[in-house]
């Protein structure tokens, strides 16, 4: 019976924990040996294409480099291995939620009166889901080697900090992905 009335939460722990999170897909060339790769750049005609603002840009590069340069990769502005393009999409969701409450004095079935229907209470909750692609190209063959895609709903903070940690955790999620390893069977 505590099991029961603990569900409610449970379920809406999860609902929450679900929306903060960010899901995460890659797809790379499995002919690429990802070991050749030793340093890299940003692909500038495309980043400026991007369609974010520039704090926010700047805060996703700072991600990436910080994230790369952890993993042992180098900046350089001369012959990269590979080079780094960004885009984003996203999309506003509207979420209606309608709930009729239902009132009877005497139970659910009870005698007397009959039962009484309360309030409608009608919600109406905006979010916006937001897509990061980094996506990295081989500079020798020209040709896309790696792809990573993040979505998930963005923080709408004004708090500059928030934001900040946020576009960390996008970046961390999809750059776990890079460089993908190989099983060996």
């Amino acid at each position: 019976m505590k099991a029961i009335k603990l569900l409610p939460l449970a379920l809406l722990m999860l609902f929450v924990t679900s929306c903060s999170s960010v899901r995460v897909t890659a797809d790379y060339d499995k002919a690429v040996d990802f070991n050749q790769y030793k340093t890299y750049a940003f692909f500038k005609e495309g980043i400026d294409q991007a369609q974010v603002n520039d704090l926010d840009k700047k805060r996703i590069l700072t991600a990436i480099d910080n994230n790369l340069t952890a993993k042992g990769f180098t900046k350089t502005d001369k012959n990269p291995d590979f080079v780094i393009n960004i885009f984003t999409k996203a999309k506003q969701q509207v979420n209606v939620t309608t709930n009729n409450n239902f009132y009877s004095p005497y139970g659910y079935y009870g005698w007397g009166w009959g039962p009484y229907w309360g309030p409608n209470n009608t919600t109406v909750t905006t979010s916006i889901e937001g897509t990061l692609y980094i996506d990295i190209l081989d500079t020798n063959k020209k040709v896309l080697i790696w792809q990573g895609i993040g979505t998930g709903y963005l923080d709408k903070s004004p708090k500059p900090e928030k934001k900040e940690q946020r576009i960390n955790d996008f970046i961390e999620k999809v750059l776990a992905k890079f460089p993908p390893t190989l099983d060996k069977k």
